[in-house]
Parts: C-alpha cells; sequence; structure tokens
C-alpha cells in the first residue's frame, strides 16, 4: 500500500474494511495526527443500491455507522497491526447525527472523521479490543459523533469458541417470505430483513445470505449490521411506515445470532419527551432481540438520548448510560497509544527470543509420598 508524505493511503484495501465491492468501501485513506489519533477520509455515494438517500434528499444516516465501523476496522489493520484474517466482534456501535448536514445536495460527498483510538486492550503484543470515538465532518460543518467498542479475535481462538457452529460459514438457509417493502421503508424486497411476526410489534428475522451488502463475505453468524438494519425497519414499521430518518441511535450486541434459529424482532415507541424538558415533536422507538438491544429517536430532538460531552474526544474513559440500563465503561490503561502498542510487542518478540537463547533447567523431581501421608506421588 502506498503513502504520501503526510502519511495519507492512496486507496483502501477491500480486506481492511472487510468488504469486496469497491462500491461498498467508504474510507479513501487515513493520517496519523497524534499517538492514538486519526484523520480518516471517506466518499459517501449520491446513489447506492443499498445506502439510499432517505425521505428524498437525505443521506441515510446508517452510513454514519457504516463509515464508523469500516474506518475503525482499517486503522486497526493498518495502525494497530490486527491479522486480517482475526475476526472482529462489535459490543456497542453509536451514533448522532445532523439532519441539515446530511443533505444530498448542496455540499460534497467527501467526509472525514477525527478519530480517537482508546481503551487499546493489549495481550502478547497483540491488540485485542479497543473503542473508537468519532467526530464526522463535511466542508468543514458537524455532520455527526459516534463511536464502536469492537473485540478482536484471532482466527483459532474463534474456531475455538464457535465450535461445530462455524459449520454454518457460506451455507445458505431458507428465505422466508418478508412484508412489504412500504411497511420498512423500502423499494426492493431483497432489501427487506423482516418477516410477519405472531403478534402486533413483533417481527422474525429475515436472512438473505447472498444479499450483496448485508452479507459482504461467507459468516457464520448473522452480522451485526443486518441486526441494525432490522432494528431500523422495525422502528419504521411500529411508527407507520412512513420515511423516518434515524439521526440518533444506540446499539449493544450481547450474544451471536446464529443464522438457522428464528431471531425474534421486536419494537417498542416511546414516549418523544423526557423529565424536565418539552415534548419530542417526534417519538423515540426502542427495538431489541436476544442479540441486541436498540434505541433510535427518528428526528432530532429534545428527548431521549445519552448525555455526551460537547466533543466527544473529551472525556473518553467516563461511564455512559444508556436510557435502558445497559452501560458501557473501561478504565483507563496506562500507555495506551499505538506508540506503546508498538513498545509492548517489541519487548513481547524480545523476550521470545531471550526465552530461545535460555536453556531449560531441569526441573526437580519431587521425593514419593509416603504411605499415610495422603498426598499423590510426584
Amino acid at each position: 500500500m502506498e503513502q504520501n508524505a503526510q502519511g495519507a493511503t492512496a486507496q483502501v484495501p477491500g480486506e481492511f474494511v472487510h468488504r469486496s465491492d469497491p462500491a461498498d468501501i467508504f474510507p479513501t485513506g487515513w493520517t496519523r495526527l497524534a499517538e492514538n489519533r486519526f484523520s480518516v477520509s471517506a466518499h459517501w455515494p449520491a446513489v447506492h443500491p443499498f445506502f439510499s438517500p432517505v425521505t428524498g434528499d437525505r443521506h441515510d444516516p446508517v452510513l454514519v455507522a457504516e463509515t464508523i465501523r469500516q474506518s475503525t476496522m482499517l486503522l486497526a489493520h493498518a495502525e494497530f497491526g490486527v491479522p486480517v484474517e482475526d475476526q472482529f466482534v462489535m459490543w456497542g456501535l453509536h451514533y448522532t447525527a445532523d439532519a441539515e448536514t446530511l443533505a444530498v445536495d448542496g455540499l460534497s460527498s467527501e467526509v472525514t472523521l477525527d478519530v480517537v483510538c482508546s481503551d487499546l486492550d493489549i495481550r502478547r503484543g497483540t491488540l485485542r479490543g479497543l473503542r473508537a470515538t468519532t467526530v464526522l465532518t463535511r466542508d468543514g460543518r458537524h455532520l455527526a459523533t459516534g463511536g464502536l467498542q469492537t473485540r478482536c479475535t484471532s482466527a483459532l481462538a474463534y474456531r475455538r469458541i464457535r465450535g461445530e457452529r462455524m459449520a454454518m460459514t457460506g451455507r445458505s438457509v431458507p428465505l422466508i417470505t418478508g412484508v412489504a417493502p412500504r411497511l420498512v421503508g423500502r423499494v426492493d424486497d431483497k432489501d427487506v430483513v423482516l418477516a410477519p411476526g405472531t403478534r402486533p410489534g413483533q417481527w422474525q428475522l429475515r436472512v438473505n445470505t447472498v444479499h450483496p451488502t448485508l452479507f459482504r463475505r461467507p459468516n457464520d453468524h448473522v452480522p451485526g449490521m443486518l441486526l441494525l438494519e432490522a432494528a431500523r425497519q422495525a422502528a419504521t414499521a411500529a411508527l407507520g411506515g412512513g420515511a423516518c430518518l434515524p439521526t440518533d441511535l444506540d446499539v449493544s450486541y450481547t450474544r451471536y445470532a446464529e443464522l438457522d434459529s428464528p431471531c425474534w424482532i421486536e419494537a417498542e415507541v416511546l414516549p418523544g419527551s423526557a423529565p424536565g424538558r418539552p415534548p419530542s415533536r417526534s417519538p423515540a422507538c426502542r427495538t431489541g432481540s436476544p442479540s441486541s438491544s436498540v434505541r433510535s429517536p427518528l428526528r432530532p430532538g429534545p428527548g431521549g438520548g445519552r448525555s455526551r460531552p460537547r466533543h466527544p474526544h473529551d472525556g473518553l474513559n467516563r461511564t455512559e448510560t444508556e436510557p435502558w440500563g445497559h452501560a458501557f465503561s473501561s478504565p483507563a490503561r496506562p500507555d495506551s497509544s499505538a506508540a506503546g502498542w508498538r513498545r509492548r510487542r517489541r519487548r513481547g518478540a524480545d523476550r521470545g527470543r531471550a526465552r530461545a537463547r535460555t536453556p531449560a533447567r531441569p526441573r526437580p523431581a519431587r521425593p514419593a509420598a509416603r504411605s499415610g501421608d495422603g498426598d499423590r506421588p510426584g
């Protein structure tokens, strides 16, 4: 991969963002700003087969979530040395977007992300987890804030964790009949991820393993972005099927959703107000499944949502509590920077070479137990 003198890349390899179709790769380059702070450039297409404009004149806000996800994986691979075969497991993702700056016309399609990586979990010189806090801008105007918490699992450990479930990798599952696209804000039936449930406010997850965007590569479980899209569609259906703009979204992931097991999605419309504040003009919607929990006010308003610093790069280790009780907090770790990670990795390699040069000391034999001691022989 080629870089210019400032460190910005000329192109982003698909394996760094876990996408194979160039149309689905949104980051275009990155630059290091500080030890654990980076600037990522991205391009949002005006026309996309899945992330199409909402209400005709606004970029799909879920593009914010997808761009944060891809940028985090890009930095994990390119800056922190995570092998491309490792598995990323998201624990949480959130964003708050400005509806006006989401306008398709009037602004360029170039987006800039200011990303701070914190709470780096380093084990044996390898990055195993991080938190990314992000500010997005367009033409110098504030677009969104957001963040992501993820774990990086080696291919060997992942196979051990998933066990026999790995046999589902790349296997197709029967495609059940979905609801009408208009009920969930979609035009094409292939983009519908909900099927009718057994009662109002409930749907069954519809898994299409050949969907070109949601299943970007063979998988052994339901991707997190599919669950996020299911939550968005359930919220749309719960609010009557009209065009909805999810400018504020919070999702937490608690377990794997299996491809061959029914996954039920539920939605609840919440009052659009908060204590001490006037009612919001639009309600919020809380959706959930056994694998995830999502809260999304579908229009910008004063109600609901988590409390954050004005600039999310302040107070990175502050506990942030979700309105429905989930909490994300991580203690600050010493030297949690890219440079610190590289130093620890070098020290680990040096210790490994020292062990290789030092002959093993013979282990003294333990005396045999005497009869009646109650100990087993050594």
